[in-house]
């Protein structure tokens, strides 16, 4: 009803954008229906139209402790907006407000109460004069002692101004019984419906103000909040959409709502949290330690951690998903699209979560005991923060099972760890402009400046060049030696888009020549060539002819076409589940990123490889097209995941093989691309793999080296390629039997050097003590030796020491009658390896050390009979 009657009021209705932010920075996640539009506001890119509407997917996390304590909070909510860049102001945006939802939506006026930042007497004038509603029904909000007004929306320095609500009256019922409970009140009785931002003023962040040259209107009302009034039910957790999720469960916890409060928290959590989870995994967020993943896991674990306390047994969240997917999958396809994706993700993470569960608690029971043994009540706030942070084990349920026991937590050493953590994140945070991005030379460039690609099909273009800028500032020319970035109209230059990297070349005058060493793609349809002048000069306004380097293009067309061949195949191989996560085509090679859960096998990769290699051979045409997004999805293309698509898009059909939606360049047909080699396939992130690999020249290239190693080794072992293997298999046979030999002979050398030793023994506090140094003996010789020496000695004591290729190794080792007096070899061994620059320790009958400086011995076997001494009762 909203979309439709914006769309009368000559509005562009546009779809929903992802969750993830595009070109800016400053947000993790979309979380108003603004944000995707900032670009428009800035002005940094112009409008598909000056009016429009949506209804945008959003998620804040601001509140996210509140969310099943109270039946108001939410994570994930959609938000309505019609918004204008500086076209219609204040007087269409407020009537058009009050016209939709007495019109329209039929409420009674005189359960509505508009509010307006307390010095905005334009906003008053036009609801009391052209609106007509009464002044003592109209809420002034003024700025408080810190200068904030919640009537007056502004975010640090840039586009703000006042605001103007409209709340809905809900009755007594749900009133605080205040006689003075009125608009602002905290009760839920005044329910806000509405919120127009009247953006006005440019504001430096320190309290001034200039009026816009265009302003705009930024309206932004919570569709759940309005389906609680239509409805007339007591909350958000109970409009139809949510109250499904809610029952369901209930149905799976055997719980009923609204009999127990400490059940209903959970309940409404999980019913929030799938929410946000479901729709986050459906635009292509993966659950991470950091970032917009690390949200998107913490609200999972959250879910999961309440359906215990709920007593659901075994995992749940993917089948409560479903419940997700049917309520919205009618004004969102791409979740029906992606099911079985996000029941995947969900699961793994919910698995992980469970073990996540156990290893905490074990680590807490540890914790705990040791605060039995020192007597303390409290748990530190930096161990409490460690089972947080380290091993994602919530606080509330540390607190719970030390509550258990009589112990508690250091809330307030909890806290600072977190707020230290918390400054550790800002601090590292890049300084950047209103729309999050780092403040570029390109920002001044008038909005108006395009570009338009012309490359599909040619290397070589004519084209005037619009704009210049060196590194810092806009030129109106370059000259030898400078570098800069050229804006033209047309180009055949491909910027990097799509995984596919820029093209480079040259752009040339009759008096000038700049060399491009990148091509990028910025806000507004500019494609910028950077790079520098290598002679003479290019101006604004030359005409120039634009030549891409044909070879690499070429090279990097075969690249990108092998990675739809390879997709296909993964596709067929592994599963439909198989989704690109990203990719990085050049000349050299290509990198394909894909969702899948494990490593893939051998037998995989080679069927994979095969498939491939077949297609290539096949010849199979290559033939793009323009068409509708719809028509596109009837003929099976796969769309790149969470990618935002236009009305037309151009589709890339490789024979009946492979279908996609693509703006990249390719081959005109798959034997261009000779051949197709993988060379690695990795993990790079939870339930996403890697696959690099080779086409063409470079995979030439690659077995060119590959059979020069291959001769090398040959020459080095005196036979031909042909009989490396037998080669090798002798001379390993042969390594094996020479060890052997070496080591008996180690042995023997050893005990030659022995000579007579039992007339070195000595007796210490009467146990006897063998203390003796040796020559090039390794540990390994040190132990059997001692072994020997020991059987000879009877009872005693035996310390060897010996140097081997500038390392010490000391043995001790001690018989069970010297043990009974007194004697540890372990300690024996701590206390004597200090003398050759090493340290070690073992058990009371056998310890060993190792030491960097064999001057030291004589040292180390002198201090032996004293540690002894030490230790005999």
């Amino acid at each position: 009803m909203y979309l439709d009657f914006f769309k009368s009021k000559d509005h562009l209705v546009m779809k929903s954008f992802s969750l993830i932010p595009h070109n800016d920075n400053s947000l993790l996640l979309i979380n108003a229906g603004m944000a995707p539009l900032k670009p428009y506001f800035t002005g940094a890119e112009i409008p598909p139209k000056r009016r429009v509407s949506t209804c945008q997917k959003c998620i804040r996390t601001g509140d996210i402790e509140n969310v099943g304590k109270t039946a108001r909070h939410l994570t994930f909510f959609e938000m309505l907006g019609n918004f204008s860049f500086g076209d219609y102001f204040k007087h269409e945006a407020i009537a058009w407000s009050w016209e939709f939802l007495t019109k329209v939506l039929e409420l009674d006026p005189e359960r509505l109460y508009p509010s307006i930042y307390g010095e905005d007497e334009e906003a008053f004038e036009i609801w009391t004069k052209e609106v007509g509603v009464p002044a003592e029904r109209i809420t002034r909000f003024y700025r408080d002692e810190n200068g904030e007004c919640d009537n007056f929306w502004e975010h640090g320095a840039g586009p703000c101004g006042p605001c103007s609500e409209i709340y809905y009256d809900r009755g007594e019922k749900y009133g605080c019984g205040s006689p003075d409970c009125k608009v602002g009140c905290d009760c839920d009785r005044f329910m806000e419906v509405w919120n127009n931002v009247f953006t006005q003023f440019n504001g430096d962040g320190k309290g001034n103000y200039e009026e816009l040259e265009n302003k705009n209107i930024d309206t932004g009302m919570g569709l759940e909040r309005l389906a609680v009034v239509m409805q007339d039910v007591d909350s958000v957790f109970d409009i139809d959409t949510m109250k499904a999720i809610r029952d369901k469960v209930c149905e799976m916890s055997h719980k009923t709502y609204q009999t127990d409060a400490l059940d209903d928290v959970s309940i409404r959590l999980i019913t929030d949290h799938i929410r946000s989870a479901t729709f986050m995994v459906s635009d292509g967020i993966m659950p991470t330690n950091e970032g917009r993943g690390y949200v998107l896991r913490r609200l999972i674990r959250r879910a999961a951690r309440h359906g215990k306390m709920l007593g659901i047994d075994g995992l749940f969240l993917a089948e409560l998903s479903k419940t997700v997917i049917n309520e919205s999958k009618d004004g969102y396809p791409e979740l029906e699209e992606k099911k079985e994706f996000i029941f995947r993700v969900l699961t793994q993470e919910e698995e992980k979560f469970n073990k996540t569960i156990d290893q905490g608690l074990a680590i807490l029971a540890d914790m705990q005991a040791e605060m039995e043994k020192e007597r303390k009540k409290v748990l530190s706030g930096e161990d409490a923060f460690r089972l947080y942070d380290t091993y994602g084990f919530p606080v509330d349920l540390t607190e719970e099972i030390l509550e258990e026991k009589g112990f508690t937590i250091d809330q307030a050493g909890f806290e600072a760890a977190m707020e230290e953590q918390r400054t550790k994140a800002r601090n590292a945070r890049k300084v950047t402009n209103y729309m999050g991005a780092d403040a570029t030379v390109y920002d001044a460039i008038d909005p108006s400046v395009t570009t338009t690609f012309v490359g599909y099909d040619r290397f070589c273009h004519d084209s005037e060049v619009t704009v210049l800028t060196s590194e810092t500032e806009i030129v109106e020319a370059l000259t030898d030696g400078e570098a800069g970035t050229v804006f033209v109209n047309e180009t055949p230059f491909y910027a990097t888009m799509g995984g596919q990297t820029a093209d480079t070349g040259y752009i040339r005058t009759a008096e000038g020549e700049f060399r491009v060493e990148d091509t990028v793609k910025m806000l507004g349809g500019k494609v910028g060539h950077i790079g520098r002048v290598t002679k003479g000069m290019i101006k604004v306004g030359d005409t120039v002819t634009l030549e891409v380097d044909a070879k690499r293009r070429s090279l990097i067309a075969k690249n990108h076409s092998a990675t739809h061949l390879l997709q296909k195949a993964l596709r067929n191989v592994l599963g439909s589940h198989v989704e690109q996560k990203g990719s990085d085509v050049n000349p050299d090679r290509l990198r394909f990123d894909f969702s899948h859960f494990s490593a893939m096998t051998e037998e995989e990769l080679k069927q994979v490889e095969t498939i491939v290699n077949e297609k290539i051979a096949e010849a199979l045409p290559v033939e793009t097209s323009i068409m509708s997004l719809e028509e596109a999805k009837k003929t099976g293309a796969m769309a790149l995941f969470g990618e935002k698509y236009g009305d037309s898009v151009r589709v890339v059909k490789m024979g009946d093989f492979s279908t996609e939606l693509c703006g990249g360049t390719h081959v005109a047909n798959t034997s261009e691309i000779s051949a197709f080699k993988i060379v690695s396939e990795s993990g790079i992130a939870a339930g996403v793999r890697r696959i690099e690999a080779l086409t063409s020249d470079a995979l030439y290239a690659y077995y060119d080296k590959l059979e020069e190693i291959i001769n090398e080794a040959a020459a080095l072992l005196k036979t031909n390629a042909a009989g490396l293997t037998e080669k090798i298999t002798h001379l390993q046979a042969e390594v094996k039997e020479l060890h052997s030999e070496n080591e008996s002979l180690k042995s023997k050398a050893a005990q030659d050097a022995l000579g007579d030793v039992m007339d070195r023994v000595e007796e210490v506090n009467g146990v006897k003590l063998l203390a003796t140094a040796l020559e090039d003996v390794d540990m390994n010789g040190l132990r059997d030796l001692g072994d020997q020496l020991k059987e000879k000695l009877g009872e005693g004591v035996v310390v060897l020491a010996s140097a081997n290729e500038g390392k010490v190794s000391l043995i001790a080792m001690a018989t069970e009658g010297a043990m009974k007096q007194g004697a540890h070899a372990g300690n024996l061994i701590k206390a004597i390896a200090a003398k050759v620059g090493g340290g070690g320790g073992g058990r009371p009958n056998m310890a060993q050390a190792g030491g960097k400086n064999p001057a030291g011995i004589p040292d180390a076997i002198a201090a032996a009979k004293e540690a002894l001494a030490g230790q005999i009762k």
